[in-house]
Order: C-alpha cells, then sequence, then structure tokens
C-alpha cells in the first residue's frame, strides 16, 4: 500500500484537490474531518463532474467525495483485500489503525506489483484479460463531451484517432483537465502521447511490466496485422487473474497441508507440485531447519539441498538487515502465522540480490507450528530498473552529474540555509570554449569522453559540500553554499579555470580547450534559482565576449557593454556598405539516391578588421537590432550573383542557389521588382534562384505573403520553406504556399539516432505531408552516416549537412560544379 497519503481537508475547493493528485501522480485522495476519513476522491469520481460550469471546480471537495468510505485494517490480508476490492468493484481501500486512523491507501496497482501473480502471469496471454470494444471517440470532440461519453457508457478510458496520431484519454487526464481549470478544448489536446501498444498474444506479464516501467495505465491491444483489437488496464489483469490465483493457491496449500500430515509418500507428491513452481520454495521445520527447496531455488540462489539441508535461513543471510528486522519478521510470523516483504540475501556465489519474500506458518490439527514455508521472486532486475528511471530523472546521463532539475532543488535548499544562517553562496555557470570545434574535427566520441574528464577535473577541484552540475551540451554550474564574499568564489573559478586549461591526451590526440565562467552570489545578485543562473549565465557570456578563458562577475557593465557594441556596429556598417569583409560560403545540396550535387545553400560570412571570423548567429543578430538587416540583405544577393557571374564565365555549369530571406526584406515593396532587376542586369535565370524563408515570417499577413511568393514563382524563382516543423504554425496554411520544396529543421535530424524521442515520427509525418504536396523534401543538418542510413526510410529527396559538406567560399566550391 502506499504509507504517504494524499489528504485534504472537508472544505478544500475540487480543482485544488486536483491539482494536488496530478502533481503526486495519485489516483485518489483522502478526505478527513477530526482525524477519521469521511471520504474519497478518486481519478473515476472526476468523469462525474459537470464541466460546463467552471464555478463547479471551485466548489467544496465534499460535494464530490464517495462516502462512506470503504477500509481496511492494516492486519487484512492482500488477498483478502483484493478479493474485497473485486467483489465490491472497488478501486482503493483506505488502511486505517485501530484507532480508524488513516494510515494508507491500498490499490489495484499495489495487489498487481505486491502479490506475486508473475507466474501467472507470464502463462496466460493478453487477449485473455483484455476488455473488447474500447471506447474511440472523434478528436474533433471536446473534453467535456468526452467525459460525458466515458461516464455514461461506464469507460476510464477512450482512444482518440485522428489522420496524424493517436492518443488516449484518460480519467488521470480529466483530473489534470480539473486541476489546471482549463477552458474547453479538443480532447486530442488534453490526450496522453505517445500511446503504447501490445500484441493481443503477448504474455500478460510483458502488458504488466509496460505499465509499471512507463507508469501508465492503459495499453492499446493489436492483432498481427496492427489492428486496435482491444485496451487493457491493472483492473483488467486483476479481475482476469485475482480469482484464478486464489483458488490455485488455496488448493495449493490444501494439497501441501494434507501432504506434510501423510507419509513420505504424499509428500513427495506435494514436492512434484512445489518443484514446478517458477518462484523459489524454502520448507523447514519448527526449528526453522530447511529440509526442503525446489529446483527454483537451486536456479534463484545457486545451493543445493545438499549444500543447506538442515543449516538455517540464515545461511542465505545478506548481512543488509540489522537484527531488528528479523526480530520484527519473526513477531510477525508468531502473531499472525503470515509474513511478506522485501529481503536482500546472498547467491552461493556471493551475489547479492533482493528477494520478495512470502512466510507461512504451517501448523496441525492443534494449531501447533510445524513448518515454515517460504515462497520468493528475485527483484532485483525491476529495482534496478526504477532506480535507473529515478537516476536518470536527477542526473546527467553521460557525466553521471545532477542535472538542472536536481540543481535547481539544491539551489534552493542552498538558499534556504543561507537566509536562516545569513551566510553567502555562489553560482558558477561554466561553458567550454570552442568545444563545437572538438566535436567536428575530432568527432562526438571524443567530444563526449572530453566532457568526462572536464566533470572528473572540475569535481576535483570543489570541496565535498559544492555541487557540479551538468544543463546540457558544454554547459556546467557549481554551487559554491557558505562562502565568505566573492573572493572565495573567484579563487575557485580560477582554480576551475586552470585545471580545465591543462592539456588533454585522448584517444591519441593531444589538445586544450578553455572555458569562459560567469559568476552570481547570493544574496546581492538574486535569491531564486532562477534568478542566480539567469545572472551567472549573463556573466559566462560576457566572459565569453571579453576573450574567453576567464570569468566575469555578474554587474553593471554598461560602458563597455555600449562601446564594444558601437564598435561592432561600425564595422558591420561599414563592411555593409562598402563589402570588405563581406563573402558568401555555399553549402551543397546533394540527390539522397546517387550524391549528385543539385544546389546550393549561400551562407554570409563576415571577416571582422581585427577580431576575425565573426559567428553568423552575433553579426546577424547585430543587424537585426541595429536595422542593418535589409541593406546586408541586399548585399548577399549581389555577393551570390557576382559568385555564380563569375562560375559562368569560367565554364562552369551553374546550379540553383538559395538564399535565405528576412522578414524585413521579404516585406519591403519593392522587393519583388528589385529581384527582377538584379536578374536582368546579371542576366541569370530566375529558375536558378531559390529563397528561403521560415514559418514565422507569414505568421500574421498570411494572405499578402502567399501573394508575394506566387510573385516569386511567376517571375521563376523558387521557394522553399526552411526549418519546418519549429514555427508558430506548420500546417495551417501550407497549402497556400506556393513552395517547391521544405526542409526539415536539423534538430529532428539530430535526434534521430535516439529511439526514445519522437523525431522519427515527426520527420516521417512532414516528409509523408510534403510529397502528398508535390513539395520536395530537404534533410538538413545531416552529419553521420547512420542518419543518412536513417532517412532512408523516408521519402526524402536531397541532403545537406556537414557529412555532405561543409559551407565553402566560392572559390572551393566551383570545383564541386561541372564544364558547361
Amino acid at each position: 500500500m502506499q504509507t504517504s497519503i494524499l489528504h485534504c481537508t472537508t472544505d478544500t475547493p475540487l480543482y485544488e484537490a486536483a491539482k494536488r493528485m496530478a502533481d503526486r501522480r495519485c489516483s485518489s485522495i483522502v478526505i478527513i474531518e477530526n482525524q477519521q476519513a469521511v471520504g474519497l476522491w478518486t481519478e473515476h469520481d472526476a468523469l462525474t463532474i459537470n464541466f460546463s460550469a467552471l464555478t463547479a471546480l471551485t466548489r467544496p471537495i465534499t460535494e464530490f467525495m464517495s462516502s462512506p468510505v470503504h477500509t481496511a485494517p492494516q492486519q487484512m490480508l492482500l488477498s483478502e483485500a483484493a478479493l474485497f476490492l473485486n467483489t465490491h468493484k472497488l478501486r482503493h481501500l483506505v488502511v486505517v489503525n485501530e484507532a480508524q486512523y488513516p494510515v494508507g491507501i491500498l490499490s489495484q496497482t499495489d495487489i498487481i506489483m505486491n502479490q506475486g501473480l508473475e507466474p501467472y502471469l507470464r502463462l496466460r496471454e493478453v487477449k485473455s484479460a483484455m476488455r473488447f470494444n474500447p471506447l474511440v471517440i472523434q478528436n474533433s470532440l471536446k473534453v467535456t463531451e468526452a467525459a460525458h461519453q466515458m461516464r455514461t457508457l461506464e469507460h476510464d478510458a477512450a482512444i482518440i484517432i485522428d489522420n496524424h496520431q493517436m492518443g488516449i484519454i484518460t480519467e488521470r487526464d480529466i483530473v489534470s483537465f480539473i486541476a489546471r481549470q482549463l477552458e474547453d478544448m479538443p480532447v486530442m489536446e488534453m490526450a496522453s502521447q505517445p500511446v503504447l501498444s501490445i500484441n493481443e498474444t503477448a504474455p500478460l506479464i510483458n502488458a504488466r511490466d509496460l505499465l509499471i516501467n512507463h507508469h501508465i495505465r492503459h495499453l492499446v491491444v493489436r492483432d498481427d496485422q496492427g489492428t486496435i483489437t482491444g485496451l487493457l488496464s491493472f483492473s483488467d489483469i486483476l479481475a482476469g487473474a485475482e480469482y484464478l490465483y486464489l483458488s490455485d493457491l488455496r488448493d495449493a496449500l490444501a494439497q501441501r497441508d494434507m501432504a506434510l500430515a501423510r507419509s513420505r509418500q504424499n509428500l513427495q507428491l506435494a514436492e512434484r507440485v512445489i518443484n514446478s513452481s517458477l518462484e523459489g520454495i524454502i520448507i523447514t521445520d519448527a526449528d526453522t531447519r530447511i529440509e526442503f527447496v525446489n529446483p527454483a531455488f537451486t536456479t534463484l540462489t545457486g545451493f543445493t539441498l545438499e549444500d543447506i539441508a538442515g543449516k538455517k535461513p540464515s545461511v542465505l543471510s545478506s548481512g543488509r538487515q540489522d537484527p531488528t528486522f528479523y526480530d520484527q519478521m519473526w513477531a510477525s510470523l508468531k502473531t499472525s502465522g503470515y509474513w511478506r516483504g522485501e529481503v536482500w540475501n546472498r547467491r552461493k556465489s556471493g551475489e547479492l540480490y533482493l528477494e520478495l519474500l512470502t512466510i507461512t506458518a504451517i501448523t496441525d490439527e492443534d494449531g501447533i507450528n510445524q513448518h515454515y514455508a517460504g515462497l520468493f521472486s528475485d527483484i532485483t532486475h525491476m529495482r534496478e530498473n526504477e532506480d535507473k528511471i529515478r537516476h536518470l530523472a536527477y542526473y546527467d546521463i553521460l557525466t553521471r552529474l545532477p542535472n538542472r532539475r536536481l540543481l535547481e532543488d539544491r539551489i534552493k535548499l542552498a538558499v534556504s540555509h543561507a537566509h536562516r544562517e545569513k551566510q553567502q553562496l555562489a553560482i558558477l555557470f561554466i561553458d567550454l570554449d570552442h568545444f563545437k570545434q572538438v566535436n567536428d574535427t575530432l568527432g562526438h566520441a571524443l567530444g563526449d569522453e572530453l566532457l568526462l574528464n572536464v566533470a572528473a577535473r572540475m569535481t576535483a577541484k570543489l570541496r565535498e559540500d559544492d555541487t557540479l552540475a551538468r544543463l546540457g551540451g558544454d554547459e556546467f554550474i557549481a554551487l559554491l553554499p557558505n562562502i565568505n564574499g566573492f573572493s572565495e568564489a573567484t579563487n575557485v573559478a580560477r582554480r576551475l579555470i586552470e585545471t580545465v586549461s591543462d592539456p588533454y591526451s585522448l584517444q591519441g590526440n593531444c589538445f586544450r580547450i578553455g572555458c569562459s565562467m560567469g559568476i552570481s552570489l547570493y544574496p546581492e545578485d538574486g535569491n531564486t534559482p532562477e534568478a542566480l543562473i539567469q545572472h551567472a549565465d549573463a556573466a559566462m557570456y560576457r566572459a565569453k565576449h571579453e576573450g574567453r578563458n576567464t570569468y566575469r562577475l555578474y554587474q553593471a557593465d554598461i560602458d563597455r557593454k555600449a562601446r564594444d557594441q558601437l564598435s561592432m556596429e561600425t564595422a558591420l556598417r561599414n563592411a555593409v556598405d562598402t563589402g570588405k569583409g563581406l563573402y558568401m560560403a555555399y553549402q551543397p545540396l546533394v540527390s539522397r539516391d546517387n550524391r549528385q550535387l543539385i544546389s546550393a545553400e549561400a551562407l554570409a560570412r563576415w571577416s571582422h578588421p581585427e577580431h576575425g571570423p565573426i559567428l553568423p548567429s552575433e553579426f546577424i543578430t547585430l543587424a537585426e537590432s541595429s536595422g542593418l538587416i535589409l541593406p546586408l540583405g541586399e548585399r548577399v544577393i549581389d555577393l551570390v550573383l557576382e559568385d555564380m557571374v563569375r562560375w559562368r564565365n569560367a565554364g562552369k555549369k551553374l546550379v540553383p542557389i538559395a538564399i535565405n530571406l528576412s522578414a524585413t526584406q521579404f516585406w519591403q515593396p519593392d522587393f519583388v521588382a528589385t529581384i527582377t532587376q538584379k536578374l536582368h542586369d546579371t542576366d541569370i535565370q530566375a529558375s536558378l534562384i531559390t529563397f528561403e524563408l521560415t514559418e514565422s515570417i507569414l505568421l500574421n499577413r498570411q494572405a499578402d505573403g502567399a501573394a508575394l511568393l506566387q510573385q516569386l514563382r511567376a517571375l521563376g524563382c523558387g521557394i522553399s520553406l526552411d526549418d519546418f516543423g519549429t514555427g508558430y504554425s506548420s500546417l495551417s496554411y501550407l497549402h497556400n504556399i506556393p513552395a517547391h520544396s521544405l526542409k526539415i529543421d536539423r534538430s529532428f535530424i539530430e535526434a534521430l539516432d535516439h529511439e526514445e524521442n519522437n523525431s522519427r515520427a515527426i520527420v516521417a509525418a512532414i516528409a509523408s505531408l510534403a510529397r502528398e504536396l508535390g513539395l520536395k523534401v530537404v534533410a538538413e543538418g545531416v552529419e553521420t552516416e547512420q542518419q543518412w542510413h536513417l532517412l532512408d526510410n523516408y521519402p526524402i529527396d536531397f541532403i545537406q549537412g556537414y557529412l555532405v559538406a561543409k559551407p565553402q567560399p566560392q572559390g572551393q566550391f566551383s570545383e564541386h560544379l561541372s564544364p558547361r
């Protein structure tokens, strides 16, 4: 059972109770008054709410709770509780102590996980327990209508299917809807996705493990052709298996008692029955000396009967439980003749394992103990999986350092402690310099190894009470609690920079990297984790802008920043006016089928007269903020046309070149006329120019934008949608845009290697949609052969990315062009 029960008072509003349940992911909440359980409100009760009046959500929970409460004493056997739940068609029992005070809640899920049904679940197929004819509703229905159908037709879940996706709406989703006090919305927006499914011929044990490991309540059941044939939940498993299990268990116990009372011949017969059990079984005499073990016991522990006959079960003891644990176990056996719990034991090989153990005292007709029977199963793997899931929620998968979630929790605690003790703490935001260059030149495997080395070095330079966390990529954060002023924080920063900057020798490569670091202090720079991290981040970027491989404290530095900004803006303006320092790089697009060059994307590059090459993301952002984006865009078009004329004069066969458009440039009143004139002046065919634009450019002026694009298409230019799938309205007006191609955003391509996310489904959906609309599909950001291979599964036409080629200056790119 759940010993930490979720409860509220009688005057708690309905939405607040629902919010507590949603936050804790609990299926029920107990309403307590005067230390007595007066009601129970469950996820199933959420279906009875009248959603048409939102005021109902603010009413006291007592108006919606189930009462009276069905309770069970702590001493009730789990089998009895299961029988009670099934007989009364209940999902929950409130467990009370002798004073009738609630001490826990027992649910169907608890029974499935703890009653030891594994042998039977392994032998039964999903279709023997599933519910046929599940409720299927239209995705156009509102949440309130879906809840009404579920309540009317007595379903705890409904399947939602449309042309592109499938979801499932459950009672838990309805609770979340109530908790968030949302306006009515299409049911698909509240549905749980993705929906896991299982074949109807699979063992029930597989279905149970899926439900437990993924923390879900329902599985869609399919036949061999993939057609949905039913729905399966914990309730179905319990209803289908509980009675069979109890009946068989009673028969087995009766046979065992008769065998122990009869002759050795009958005992051997009982042993043959026990030998077939998939659980380990051990039988001792009244003095707990071992008399019998079954083959499953030997398989699980490594001990044969010859090894341990006459010895006590303590031969298996791991030493991890103290004497008090065993005293309580034997006290329960003497009192009730029964004990069930988890025990760490040791195999013959010395390996520790965790078992779910049930001990039953076997008495004669006079009630005197004659034997003890123990049944157990190895649950080590299950517990390890649970621990892994918990670890993944709070720790970085690569470095095993705390992740952002755990870091923020620790910062909150550190801030609270510092506030009470009137102390300071520091946040160090650390970003490795030029880490991407390491990945690009030496490979991601070496990059991962480098991150591990960096994490180990920095951890060694921190105190035991400090926390080093990884946010992702090459970003780390160090929490330094209880420091004495900024000088102590800067000393730590210098130590970290020094250790990171030391040489690395990895996989036969020797190199150095640096790190840029920003420091924020509590309470001077903020009193929340968000503020402290944000300010340390800002200071880190200042450290990068001011030379890298150094640290900066978060502080006002307006004059310096303004001077640098003005200097950079002036240099960019001169470059745009004169063309000096600006040039174009071209990244090829090749056919997926034969890797032949099809076209190229033109990318602006700027070399600062003093600082050298400037990242495109920096100078384009600067151009947008300073009003230079329009002249920069015109200069880019001129440079591209000049390069194309140069290639033509050199006898090269031209390929279409794609030019990125900014929103400012696109919405110029004379944009189409300007392009027409430039093409005429350079005698470049319009069909050799493609304009790339993102969805957000047309966000608020769809009709006007479509008209402009029609003019460009009429001129002969190509239109390509860039970064598709990341904008605000991916599909709403796609059919109105006269595009000829569509580029799938690199973020989806990068994620193809990870099967646990939805990127493959998204790529398949986008590619199929584009193919249906007659658009060519470009996969950009392809960096590995693995990604290229995975793209063979989808209707992709062209490939762009570092695997094909990096952006190249016009002279180098011209080598890819064939002679005319």
